[in-house]
């Protein structure tokens, strides 16, 4: 097999039918790649051209991608991002799932931007790709096996040093619609339930081992870029060493109290990230109002206050016994972390992987638990069963208020002692939502679904957007966030839109005709609709630029300091503006949502935030006490300026001018 372009990209993609066991490569013209990129958006483009409306997700017509980034393996910087998509079983829309570690430049060293699946296998089966030899794998052996034993014994009998895996544990092989897909034994695309359609279609892993490259146009020019931004990321060392992570506690009473904001200044974000990784915020989020609290009808500096509960939580606390952090291909970062943990639980934990933000809020202030030993555990238990924290999390709050409001009851949970913050009784749900026995059956396809199996007044605490439960931002905090859980393609995700991301991504200084934000602002203008449709909406194209290129969104949360479009020019050898580009992220925007439309799916009638995640009724107490979104204008305004109409349907005169002719033709026939 030959080498990849010289423009970054391979220019291949691998077709693998399940059902019949042919294994084809598919060459990909440069023109897919100068509209759409790879990543995000050549999986978008596939998924929106061959799956068949009406198609079942966790049927054989359903495809399962996972996708590299066109900067990926290039020597760019915090570009080692891949993507699994298909269509959801969770919203049934469009499904998309971001992971890190090292699998994405393992797909390009194969030879392809993207491995794509159709069909379902009538046993299980794990790909193997070895130096340009592809081949299904008899993987009954591994079926029942955790992610990390299936990791371990796959590397065994591939045999090649360089080989990852991504796999899927218990919860996907009994297609939990809340599970994901697992690298590295905790680097988990976790959203949109993608984990079940790989259960669906018994396929148990993906194995690759190649040694392949990815070719910049201009590798000179990666090189300069690369430098001097590396010296950019080391300028301020000693801050990280002695970054101030007590001091955050500290800070979110500030923000709890003081009616003014400042601005968020991307270039700080290295220091906090590089110090601490994604928990640096848990106890600032909880006292500041950024974290729900208690299935999102609490506050935190009642119900979940510093100095009882979240400051057990704090980052000091969870990196204490942190013996290594490690990196992401590509990343200077390095926000993940091996924890020691021998001896110093009351759990057999021994080394186990720093749990993030979102899973410290999901079984911390979310379900009231304090108790950190325990919230270890849970993340390990999770990564091995390759469940999404977030929507366990929010399963698990769920049936604690049902069975607070009596809609449940004590023996409905079979013995389980199951309050608030009882992490013995949390730990004793999650394994019977792995294992899908008794009350763990009902949940583990989330809580939408368990609120409709439930009824009575079961909905009105079943917290997500469109299936999917929503993640620990609370939107009633940054209403940014919550016009992205209701109108992105893939709802009920923090990683797409706020306004939090136009402060620190600095769009204005990339992209010279965008306004700039205010640097002070009071908490009461951020519910002010008017003007706030211009930087969001530009927020959300740059975000899919991002992820069409294979990007963390840390990267693009340090500013106009990273280099990224930059580096999209010298490795392809391009000479775009920076204007082009954001077009080609609206692009992938278009093409995601339409897929929704293709397929039924509506944002203003499917995806709609509940009722209390809007503020009705607002709560009593705490930062966000008496706060109510107006969502509908808010969600109406980022639409119109996203060039679609007032539901989220892409119009066709914009598909058109984005050279989406048959998109539009296929929307509007």
């Amino acid at each position: 097999m030959a080498e990849g372009k010289s423009k970054g990209y391979m220019g291949r993609i691998l077709n693998v039918n399940l059902s019949t066991g042919a294994i084809v490569e598919e060459q990909i013209p440069d023109s897919v790649y100068e509209q759409v990129l790879s990543g995000a958006g050549l999986g978008a483009r596939i998924l929106f051209d061959r799956i068949p409306k009406g198609a079942d997700p966790l049927g054989p017509e359903n495809i399962l991608g996972l996708v590299s980034g066109l900067l990926t393996g290039t020597g760019a910087f915090l570009m080692g991002r891949w993507m699994a998509v298909a269509k959801s079983p969770l919203t049934g829309g469009y499904g998309e799932s971001n992971g890190g570690g090292n699998f994405s430049p393992a797909i390009k060293q194969c030879g392809y931007d993207g491995i794509f699946f159709l069909g379902i296998s009538p046993k299980p089966v794990y790909l193997k790709v070895v130096n340009g030899k592809a081949e299904l794998v008899d993987a009954s052996h591994l079926w029942g096996k955790d992610t990390v034993e299936t990791e371990v014994l796959i590397k065994q009998e591939v045999g090649e040093k360089n080989c990852r895996v991504a796999c899927i544990g218990e919860a996907g092989e009994r297609v939990s619609l809340i599970s994901g897909i697992v690298t590295e034994g905790a680097r988990i695309a976790a959203r949109s339930g993608l984990g079940a359609v790989m259960g669906s279609k018994k396929l148990k892993a993906v194995a690759l081992a190649g040694n392949l490259r990815a070719k910049a146009a201009d590798p000179e020019r990666m090189k300069e870029l690369s430098r001097k931004f590396g010296k950019w990321m080391k300028r301020g060392e000693t801050i990280t060493r002695n970054f101030p992570g007590r001091m955050l506690q500290y800070m979110g009473k500030f923000l709890r109290v003081t009616p003014v904001f400042f601005a968020n200044p991307g270039e700080g974000t290295k220091f906090a990230l590089m110090a601490y990784g994604s928990c640096v915020n848990t106890v600032m989020a909880s006292e500041s109002g950024d974290s729900p609290v208690k299935n999102w009808k609490g506050a935190g500096f009642r119900d979940f206050p510093i100095q009882s509960h979240s400051r057990r939580l704090a980052p000091d606390e969870i990196i204490k016994y942190e013996q290594k952090k490690y990196h992401c291909h590509s990343c200077p970062i390095g926000c993940g972390g091996i924890l020691n943990l021998e001896g110093k639980t009351r759990f057999n934990l021994k080394e186990t992987h720093k749990p993030e933000y979102e899973t410290i809020c999901a079984f911390g202030a979310l379900v009231l638990n304090k108790d950190l030993d325990a919230l270890y555990y849970i993340n390990d238990l999770l990564n091995r069963a390759g469940m999404d924290t977030i929507s366990a999390g929010g399963a698990v709050a769920f049936a604690l208020e049902a069975l607070e409001q009596g809609i449940l009851n004590k023996d409905d949970f079979n013995g389980i002692e199951l309050d608030w913050g009882n992490p013995d009784g949390i730990i004793a749900l999650l394994k019977k939502m792995i294992k899908r026995e008794g009350i763990g059956d009902l949940l583990a396809d989330g809580v939408k679904k368990a609120s409709e199996r439930i009824g009575k007044n079961s909905g009105e605490f079943a917290i997500h957007a469109g299936g999917q439960e929503l993640p620990m931002h609370d939107c009633r905090f940054d209403p940014g966030y919550g016009v992205g859980y209701a109108m992105e393609p893939t709802p009920g995700r923090h990683t797409n839109i706020a306004f939090l991301y136009t402060e620190l991504f600095a769009l204005h200084r990339i992209f010279k005709k965008l306004p700039a934000f205010q640097m002070l602002y009071t908490k009461a203008s951020k519910l002010d609709p008017q003007g706030k449709e211009v930087l969001l909406s530009a927020a959300s194209k740059y975000v899919q630029l991002c992820n069409g290129l294979g990007g963390c969104l840390y990267a693009l949360q340090l500013g106009a300091n990273f280099p990224i479009l930059q580096y999209a020019n010298a490795a392809t050898g391009w000479n775009k503006t920076p204007e082009q580009y954001l077009e080609i992220g609206e692009r992938i925007q278009h093409l995601r949502q339409a897929f929704n439309f293709k397929h039924g799916k509506i944002p203003t009638r499917d995806f709609r935030l509940p009722a209390r995640a809007a503020g009705d009724p607002p709560l009593e107490a705490g930062p966000l006490k008496g706060v109510r979104l107006p969502m509908e204008e808010l969600s109406r305004r980022f639409a119109l300026a996203m060039g679609w109409d007032a539901t989220g349907k892409p119009s066709k005169d914009r598909l058109i001018e984005l050279g989406l002719k048959d998109v539009a033709e296929e929307l509007y026939s």
